[in-house]
């Protein structure tokens, strides 16, 4: 049998197919909460007391305005409430009022609502948005590449830095599918167009996502 050849620009055709960008994220390690549950994963529930109460109340009022400009964080967080913080073997908290949990918090970082509350003030945090053929990679708690975020059918609605907690939204969907950490900018990753944008920290259907309540 003879061996074929390839030309120099069939080899040079099929190295740039290769080597382009995926628009759609890549598997990656499972997202925060994909096999959360609160009898396995709490470690610790801490009941607060009002001052700190009140200095959580204030750190989400500063990271999250528009809901303390609608006066919704008094309908969240009344000043008659219990609060308690779960502590996970994640290193996450999870912020609970009377038992129903609203935001969550990695180590020492900032606040990210639940989907939950999330789906209930969708205004409350910038936005991004994938086509509609990265919703499964999203669902199964992949991280978000930058191509998914720039392709046909994606939108990078609100730009933000590094570091920015995200609500991500897909394609032909009204409610959010996730909520997320940037890794680069969104001019960066408009410009650099590869790698990972965001990181999917909560996602639809994960543990958090079936946890209504925890017992307090």
């Amino acid at each position: 049998f003879s061996r074929s050849h390839r030309t120099p620009a069939a080899a040079s055709h099929a190295r740039a197919a290769r080597d382009a960008p995926s628009p759609h994220p890549t598997p990656a390690p499972p997202a925060m909460f994909r096999k959360f549950t609160p009898g396995d994963n709490v470690s610790a529930l801490q009941q607060i007391k009002s001052s700190v109460q009140r200095g959580i109340r204030t750190s989400i009022a500063e990271q999250f305005p528009q809901l303390e400009e609608e006066d919704v964080l008094d309908e969240l967080i009344p000043k008659k409430c219990t609060m308690n913080i779960a502590k996970t073997d994640a290193k996450v908290n999870v912020v609970l009022v009377d038992g129903v949990p609203l935001f969550f918090q990695l180590r020492d970082g900032p606040f990210f609502p639940t989907l939950r509350l999330l789906h209930k003030y969708p205004d409350c945090m910038p936005k991004l948005r994938v086509d509609a053929g990265a919703i499964r990679f999203v669902f199964g708690g992949a991280n978000i590449m930058c191509p998914g975020l720039t392709s046909p059918g994606a939108e990078i609605v609100d730009d933000v830095p590094e570091d920015t907690p995200v609500a991500i939204y897909a394609e032909g969907k009204t409610h959010a599918l996730a909520v997320g950490i940037t890794k680069m900018s969104t001019a960066d990753i408009k410009s650099i167009n590869k790698g990972v944008g965001v990181d999917t920290i909560h996602h639809l259907n994960d543990g958090l996502w079936g946890c209504h309540t925890f017992d307090a």
